[in-house]
């Protein structure tokens, strides 16, 4: 699946997007990036032991939150992206 990253996320992926085979649902999805990114990017996903509510995850243009949240199941031609969340005024 490819997997892109918005905003200040490109800089700490250090890229653009990425294409990844082997992650089944978003919890293995973000498991796979806590350990191959570590700590930093471990704080992105979660905020005193709980899945952070600043990160907005995308499966083919649907937030998770519509469908089946963490558990959401990942194909190999699905697009995930991956945006924090932002305020302005």
């Amino acid at each position: 699946m490819r997997v892109k990253f918005f905003a200040y996320y490109r800089d700490i992926f250090k890229c653009k997007e990425i294409n990844i085979k082997s992650c089944k649902t978003i919890n293995e999805l973000v498991d796979y990036f806590c350990y191959e990114y570590g700590q930093k990017v471990k704080n992105i996903f979660y905020k005193n032991n709980k899945f952070s509510d600043e990160i907005i995850i995308l499966v083919n243009g649907r937030h998770i939150n519509h469908l089946e949240k963490l558990e959401t199941k990942l194909k190999e031609s699905d697009t995930v992206s991956l945006f924090p969340v932002v305020a302005g005024g």
